[in-house]
Order: structure tokens, then sequence, then C-alpha cells
């Protein structure tokens, strides 16, 4: 799903075009989906309120096919139930409203299912927090967003799941990155990294920030620790190219590059990295 929102990919662009270097990323590579049913922890941590009630799967099945009508449907749900009935409904109607890019409402339905939600439930609550917030992202408020994930994380703190707690993490970054602060986004991706060592998504945003941070040794050795973890990943090796490119190492960057229209053919991806090669073509 396309966004046009400040919940950007924000640490995946380029150097600037006007400067005559490698362009900023496309705004596929730039956008990505909000954290919304992404956001798991560990198969092995069951959410109690998520247990496979039929109505939750019939809703989230719907939720995919059409998401308009599953919005009308869970919202008359919402207005018809209580307790637990109602939290489940409310997370339906959060999860349409993200399809819809109806922020507000899904800002609404997050916040109601995860004030709803049982107070000892510390993280199915940080989930619907990280969803209200990255809603809150799609509609522009990050100072909103950033305070949803403070809470969030305090959530997941109390439910021990580090997982998650990674994630939110990473979603600090982003807030932070979308306000210009990009030395104060560092740490939490440090530590999402701590959190989530075998997960290339830290390591990859880590080499991103510090390259934008004209910090390139640094930037390599985190962009070769995502390549350890994630080689076929595009997205590494795109910025694995420009990270090279920017430290004069061209022939580095054309395999980065080549790679990336190697495993990905077709796709966005593989556009971008054959437009990066072309501009390098004639380069000794």
């Amino acid at each position: 799903m396309s966004l046009t929102t400040a919940l950007l990919l924000l640490l995946q662009v380029g150097p600037n075009p006007a400067a005559g270097g490698i362009p900023d990323y496309s705004e596929e590579i730039q956008n990505r989906p909000p954290r919304t049913s992404n956001v798991i922890g560990p198969a092995n941590e069951p959410e109690p309120l998520l247990h496979k009630s039929p109505w939750l799967k019939d809703c989230l099945e719907l939720v995919e096919a059409d998401p308009a009508r599953a919005h009308v449907q869970a919202q008359v749900r919402a207005g018809e139930t209580q307790g637990q009935d109602r939290v489940l409904a409310q997370h339906c109607l959060g999860l349409a409203a993200t399809k819809l890019e109806r922020w507000d409402d899904a800002i609404g339905a997050f916040t109601s299912a995860r004030d709803g939600a049982p107070v000892d439930d510390n993280r199915f609550r940080a989930r619907l927090g990280t969803m209200a917030a990255s809603a809150q992202m799609g509609k522009g408020d990050v100072p909103a967003a950033l305070s949803l994930l403070e809470a969030a994380q305090r959530d997941a703190e109390a439910a021990s799941a580090a997982d998650l707690q990674a994630i939110i993490a990473i979603e600090q970054s982003r807030a932070l990155v979308a306000q210009g602060r990009l030395a104060e986004a560092e740490p939490f991706l440090v530590h999402a990294q701590s959190l989530r060592s075998g997960n290339a998504e830290a390591p990859l945003l880590l080499a991103t920030l510090l390259r934008k941070l004209d910090r390139l040794p640094e930037a390599q050795a985190q962009i070769e620790a995502a390549i350890a973890l994630a080689p076929l990943d595009p997205l590494v090796g795109l910025e694995a190219g420009v990270i090279a490119v920017l430290a004069g190492r061209d022939d580095a960057a054309r395999a980065s590059w080549q790679s990336v229209v190697d495993v990905a053919p077709g796709t966005q991806w593989a556009q971008t990295a054959q437009s990066y090669l072309a501009q390098i073509a004639d380069r000794p």
C-alpha cells in the first residue's frame, strides 16, 4: 500500500540529486506499510485477546479482500458489543481504516482497543499503541506518534517482549528522523539492534542513518552486518551500493546494485538499481 505520509522510510533517502550524485531513492523505496498486523512478537508469546475467534478471523480476512466492507462491519460490531468483543472489533476496525488511509478512524479505533484491553495484557496494549502511533504518523502528527510510542514501549517492557520493544524503538527512530533529529535517533536503533540481533532491519537503518551523518566507516560496518543477516534483501543491496559509491568504491557499488537487479528482477528496486548503474557506467 502506498503511503504519502510522514511514516516514510526517511532513513532510506540517498544523496541529494541536485548535487549531481546518486539520486534520492524512489518514492516506493521511501514508503513503507504502517505497523499494523505486522507488529508481532515471537510465536511463543500468545496474546489472550487474539485467540482465533471466528468473527475476528473473518474480519481480518475481509480487511485484505474488501477493507471498506470490513470497516463498516467492524464499526457496526463495535457499536453493538462490549468487553473483549468490542476490543476485537476496534482492532479490526483500525486495520481496515489503515488500509483505507482513514487515519483519524484508525487512531480512534486502536486507542479505544488499547484502553479496553485488560490492564495486565501489556503486550497486546503495546501492539495497539504502536498501531495507533503508526496512524498518527500517517496523519502527519509526529509528536503525538512519539507520545504513543513512549507509552507502548513501557507496556512492551512490562511484558518483557524484546522483539516488540525493538520494533517500537525502530518506530521511535523513524519519528525522530521525521523531525530532523537524526543524532537522537541513533541510540534507538542501537537499542533495537541489541534486542533483535538476528534481524537485518535495525542494522540497515542504522547504516543509512550513519551514512546521512557522514560517518561512512561506521555505516559500512553496519551495512555489512545487514548483509550477513539478509544477503538477498534489495534494500540492503541498494544501501550497500550508496555507501560504497560515496566512499569512492565504484566497483563495489556496481556489484551491490547488480545483485539487486539479479535477485529482484522487474521490481522498483531493480529499476532504481539500474538507474544507479547507468549513472556510473562511464566512470573508470
